[in-house]
């Protein structure tokens, strides 16, 4: 059935459901959008709605093409939405359901695209701090060469702080328990390298078919993020060249400092380490910060994709793990 959303829009579908909330298809006076409708608990959180009325206008103008973009800002009366642009495709997290783990190219293409993604939000001081497979959605891409096109979502609906079963006050952070950086869980400051820490352990996933950390409870996770070692990728990916274990150790990085500087460095390392190339050819040896642009130049690399047409509708899979 729909229902009114503030006095311009209209939810007229339920596309899925994710653990911040429904996802509407719905109208607006410029035509369709995609509707996020929060949950009543996260709606009713006077915390959350004051970080989002203070964000609205980053939000609003953070404009990528491998992000998509919030149009506006519904607070009306429980109700609490964000409308957005409409992409047609699946997310990252339905896709790994069904394939379990990705070629290394399309992992490496995916992840490329997301990291200039994140490039632009970090640029204007927004760090996303959920970076994960439901966050990323999938689409068609402009032809045969770019089959397919990355975007990230959801920025801005981790604000809120989620406490765990056992946790007081002091332990409450931001994040998803599988892509979560050491210095969100001991509540430290956080800037772009948290981000690459979570897009690390999501790219680990893609290739190895699991996240770097499995435990059997919460607690134990969220040590492992602080002080374990995750398993070296080629253990389950032996195809992989050893070099690439290197590459996400330094992803993965317990101190921030000690990571990439920038997700798109990591990008840059990681094609790198799977193109077999020679180490001294690396942008790290260039004496300047690495770009992907200095990465397309590694056997087997390929152009990016600019964006797709604005057409698309989008189709969300099931909500992933909180």
């Amino acid at each position: 059935m729909a229902r009114k959303i503030g006095s311009r829009y209209t939810a007229n579908q339920i596309l899925g459901r994710g653990s911040a909330g429904t996802v509407w298809l719905g109208e607006g006076p410029e035509g369709p959008v995609a509707i996020k409708l929060l949950r009543e608990d996260l709606a009713s959180d006077q915390e959350l709605v004051g970080r989002f009325v203070q964000e609205r206008t980053a939000l609003l103008g953070l404009e990528h093409p491998n992000v998509v973009s919030v149009r506006d800002l519904v607070v009306d009366g429980n109700d609490l939405a964000l409308v957005m642009d409409l992409v047609r495709g699946t997310d990252l997290r339905t896709r790994l359901e069904r394939e379990r783990r990705l070629a290394p190219e399309a992992a490496v293409a995916i992840v490329a695209d997301v990291a200039d993604g994140l490039a632009a939000a970090h640029a204007a001081g927004v760090v996303h701090r959920d970076v994960k497979p439901g966050n990323i959605l999938i689409a068609r891409g402009t032809d045969s060469e770019h089959p397919e096109h990355a975007y990230l979502t959801d920025f801005g609906l981790t604000k809120k702080s989620l406490s765990l079963t056992g946790f007081t006050t002091v332990g409450q952070f931001v994040g998803t328990l599988d892509y979560v950086a050491p210095e969100q869980i001991s509540g430290r400051p956080v800037d772009g390298r948290c981000d690459v820490y979570g897009l690390a352990c999501v790219v680990y996933e893609t290739l190895a078919g699991r996240p770097p950390f499995l435990r059997d409870d919460d607690m134990a996770l969220l040590w492992a993020h602080q002080h374990d070692t995750p398993p070296a990728l080629t253990e389950s990916r032996p195809d992989l060249a050893p070099r690439v274990d290197g590459v996400f150790a330094r992803a993965l990085a317990k101190s921030p400092d000690a990571r990439h500087d920038s997700c798109r460095a990591f990008v840059v390392a990681l094609r790198v380490a799977l193109s077999g190339q020679s180490a001294q050819a690396t942008p790290a040896d260039t004496g300047h910060p690495p770009t992907l642009a200095d990465a397309s130049a590694a056997p087997g690399a390929r152009e990016r994709p600019g964006a797709p047409p604005r057409w698309a509708e989008p189709v969300f899979g099931p909500g992933p793990r909180a």
